[in-house]
């Protein structure tokens, strides 16, 4: 027997050197539209697991939140990209960015319905417990998973990085099934103290379980690197906020998910 354990353990190191991290280009569509998300996982198991839906900011699929896919697929998560613009819709510029955001910002219904067929994706997963899943989405993003969450989407939770928190519909917080955490920079120009007034009364009237976190120093678009770190201009990267909202988030999912 003690002439297997080196071989046991040759083999087992053999395992976790071929395990890894694999991504896929996903083509889906809702209603006429085609539109291109991102799939990562670890390949280690092949065991069901918590899946994680990931919603861009104003700039539509970049790298960004492919890299925070793939940090979630490390975590143990089947995590997927939603692409709620549409295959190959990638603004440019913030020009850009406002025009095609704007688009879905004034149109709720098919902002709701873009992101639920993400979701769709998600569960339809082999590898995804559809009775463990959340969604997290950055600014746009934010804005969009709470309003995933208010379209009565059967999840275990939604976290909103630096999202709108405005209340267009209250009533509809009353859709709301799972959990909300939403990480806000204290300092953001671009949500009035009326407009988080409204977000909170919205779901306190709904008996939804949430919580509101602020983050010193912080303005819009704390976890953005690539948005500089002049706050002057309302929109920077908080490194120390960036970092305690993800370990926030991840608090969250272990709540969630147990």
């Amino acid at each position: 027997m003690k002439k297997l354990i080196p071989v046991f353990l040759a083999l087992a190191g053999a395992f976790s050197v071929q395990a890894k991290i694999v991504t896929q280009t996903i083509e889906y569509k809702q209603g006429g539209t085609t539109l291109e998300g991102f799939l990562a996982y670890d390949n280690a198991t092949s065991a069901t697991r918590p899946g994680v839906l990931v919603v861009h900011q104003w700039l539509g699929l970049t790298d960004y939140e492919k890299h925070r896919a793939e940090q979630l697929a490390s975590f143990g998560y089947v995590a997927f990209c939603a692409d709620i613009y549409g295959k190959g819709i990638r603004p440019q510029n913030t020009t850009e960015a406002g025009v095609e955001a704007t688009k879905y910002k004034t149109d709720r219904t098919l902002l709701r319905a873009r992101v639920n067929a993400g979701l769709d994706v998600l569960k339809k997963n082999k590898l995804a417990d559809t009775k463990r899943i959340a969604a997290i989405g950055y600014c746009f993003g934010g804005t969009t998973v709470i309003e995933l969450a208010r379209s009565g989407a059967e999840l275990n939770g939604v976290v909103s990085f630096h999202g709108g928190l405005d209340s267009p519909t209250p009533a509809d917080g009353r859709n709301i099934k799972c959990k909300i955490l939403a990480c806000h920079g204290a300092d953001d120009p671009f949500e009035t103290p009326a407009d988080l007034a409204a977000f909170e009364k919205e779901l306190r009237d709904a008996n939804v379980d949430w919580r509101l976190i602020k983050y010193g120093g912080a303005v819009h678009s704390f976890t953005q690197p690539m948005a500089g770190n002049d706050n002057s201009k309302g929109a920077a990267y908080n490194e120390r906020a960036d970092k305690r909202s993800w370990a926030d988030m991840q608090q969250f999912f272990a709540e969630i998910f147990q």
